[in-house]
């Protein structure tokens, strides 16, 4: 008897905005190899400054085009003139649109190429500290905007803290957890469930819990304020003893697997960053958080009608919430 695998998660990949890179990352004139959204692609910044993402495989003979050694640099990828990338292998040169701008031994363009796009790019946006690409997998234009934060472009707050995790798992598995208050308690050892109120409008989600902390002083009163714009962009804003904003970034790899960056950023006193103490105590509790989900995410499935009971959080509103990122929709019971 042959056994038939379980296919984890039934979903196709999101669309929306997803940062493929922090901003600082991206040197002008450099180009880089990167894998998201099941495809090979190659992220370069051209002389000018402008980011470009765009598909690796030269419609000449295949080369990537974020792979080779330049003979003048010794740098990887494909070499950057002006605002162009030029193939490693036989220095063919595409501009951010994706059109071959030259081939530079050839008399005259290939008629397939001559004023056509032959590569895709996608379309950027470069804020908070982060270059964002628009997937569709339809190649739609972007239906709403990257949410920019005043937490992450100004000097007032620190330089970003970061940290970065590959895990297998899908976009809306790991955004479920802002729905299902019962796992707090029994994966995290937090005394009682949290309680929050969610609203949708659209893509964008907004969620407060309000939370009072005891410390030696007295009680400080407090507030987790979350925030979501599509699948990609998260952020979460901790106020009482210690002000921490979090950007919590995840963008998909493949089906099953993600690419997962919290960034934190804390206000400076006096022109000064504020190190140790409660300030590192809330950002290791945060990331002490997420790797205890982990192994949870990366060895469970998706249980498309869950049996759920009264004391679970609203999960069908948010996987309802969730299906309009879907191309063609997503419907659970169809499985």
């Amino acid at each position: 008897m042959t056994a038939v695998a379980i296919q984890r998660y039934p979903m196709p990949m999101p669309f929306g905005w997803f940062a493929v890179s922090y901003s600082d990352e991206l040197a002008v004139g450099e180009s880089r190899a990167v894998h998201y959204f099941g495809q090979e692609l190659v992220l370069f910044r051209t002389e000018s400054g402008r980011a470009v993402l765009m598909e690796a495989y030269c419609p000449h003979l295949g080369a990537h085009l974020g792979h080779g050694i330049h003979e003048q640099s010794g740098k990887g990828g494909g070499r950057i003139e002006g605002e162009n990338i030029v193939c490693p292998f036989h220095s063919w040169k595409f501009n951010p649109d994706g059109e071959c701008a030259e081939v530079p031994y050839a008399k005259n363009m290939p008629p397939k190429i001559k004023g056509k796009k032959c590569l895709k790019s996608f379309p950027l946006r470069e804020t908070n500290q982060v270059i964002w690409a628009w997937y569709h997998p339809d190649g739609e234009s972007p239906k709403w905007e990257v949410i920019e934060h005043d937490e992450a472009n100004s000097s007032d707050w620190s330089p970003l803290e970061r940290y970065e995790w590959i895990i297998d798992t899908h976009n809306q598995e790991m955004a479920e957890n802002a729905a299902d208050p019962a796992h707090f308690k029994y994966v995290h050892g937090t005394a009682s469930f949290p309680e929050w109120e969610t609203t949708y409008d659209g893509p964008f989600s907004r969620g407060l819990q309000k939370a009072n902390m005891p410390t030696p002083r007295g009680e400080v009163k407090g507030a987790i304020h979350t925030g979501s714009a599509g699948p990609g962009q998260g952020f979460t804003k901790f106020e009482g003893i210690a002000d921490t904003f979090l950007m919590g970034l995840t963008t998909p790899i493949s089906e099953e697997q993600v690419h997962v960056r919290f960034a934190f950023t804390q206000p400076k006193v006096d022109g000064e960053v504020k190190k140790g103490g409660v300030n590192a105590a809330i950002i290791a509790n945060i990331v002490g958080q997420l790797e205890e989900d982990k192994p949870i995410w990366e060895h469970k499935i998706y249980r498309p009608l869950p049996i759920l009971c009264d004391g679970d959080g609203p999960i069908a509103k948010f996987r309802k919430w969730f299906g309009q990122f879907y191309a063609g929709g997503f419907d659970p019971k169809s499985l």
